[in-house]
């Protein structure tokens, strides 16, 4: 049987409005060093965060997800900090902000899949 392996997640969110502290989670970042797994997906409901506030421009939130995702994946793609190690990856974009677009705090757990967990996160705590 396949052993468990640590994990930590954040929970990506979207605060249309930072000086009112509420968001609307928009994604998750997944990252497991022994399974050397970086990971991360979102799903933005226009109707939902047009809700909190009618002033968010969706579009450039995606532009700015999108590049998350690059940063995840390594390489030229991802900037400078695409070059990063991928744990250096993962605290980058999980770190503390103040902006539209921030983390949770990470959270560690056990598993045997990553993805899976990626996947799991996403249905529990975005869609």
């Amino acid at each position: 049987m396949p052993d468990r392996v640590t994990f930590e997640y954040a929970i990506i969110r979207v605060v249309p409005r930072v000086e009112r502290e509420e968001f609307i989670n928009v994604g998750a970042i997944v990252y497991s060093k022994r399974k050397k797994f970086l990971g991360m997906q979102f799903h933005l409901n226009q109707n939902r965060i047009s809700g909190f506030c009618n002033e968010v421009d969706i579009e450039t939130i995606e532009n700015y997800l999108k590049a998350w995702d690059k940063i995840c994946q390594g390489g030229k793609a991802g900037g400078p900090i695409g070059a990063f190690e991928q744990a250096d990856r993962f605290r980058w974009i999980a770190a503390s902000k103040s902006t539209i677009i921030q983390c949770s705090k990470t959270h560690p757990g056990m598993t045997l899949d990553p993805q899976k967990e990626l996947e799991d996160l996403m249905e529990n705590y975005v869609l």
